[in-house]
């Protein structure tokens, strides 16, 4: 998905949300398979800071642009490669897929962005009520990553 630099897009108005810190986001559940996916510029900015080839942590993929990359979970339960003890290692570079959770951005034909609320995360409901400055900084941070990302691949 490429966003367009306009900050136009829906949010849930009256959302109530606070981290729980329970990992539920961080592999997969009873219902749900759980897909991590990277963005170039993401993973090999997570190569460099773990001292690991990409390989090494995540699979290459196709047809999922912009995306190039799915993290890689444990066998044994299904998390992924970077959680210990339910806290991320890499959690100041996490991917922008996990910087969103709980929410989705779509986009739909006409082009309007939405920020989709999973009904899973035991923190939706709790908390303060999130702002349009929380969604605004969500959304400026996936345009840069993306704007990146492209920068990157072209200059390759």
């Amino acid at each position: 998905m490429m966003l367009k630099q306009s900050f136009s897009f829906e949010y849930p108005r009256s959302l109530h949300f606070q981290c729980t810190e329970c990992a539920l986001c961080c592999g997969d559940t009873r219902s749900r398979t759980r897909s991590i996916l990277l963005l170039k510029r993401e993973a090999d900015q997570i190569s460099r800071i773990t001292s690991q080839p990409v390989e090494g942590f995540a699979t290459k993929i196709e047809n999922r642009e912009p995306y190039v990359y799915m993290m890689r979970k444990t066998a044994a339960d299904g998390k992924c490669f970077f959680l210990e003890e339910n806290r991320c290692t890499i959690y100041e570079k996490r991917p922008l897929i996990c910087r969103f959770y709980p929410f989705e951005l779509t986009a739909s034909k006409d082009g309007k962005y939405c920020f989709l609320p999973t009904e899973e995360c035991p923190g939706i409901g709790i908390g303060g009520r999130l702002k349009k400055e929380y969604f605004e900084k969500l959304f400026k941070e996936a345009y840069n990553s993306l704007i990146q990302d492209v920068t990157t691949k072209s200059s390759q």
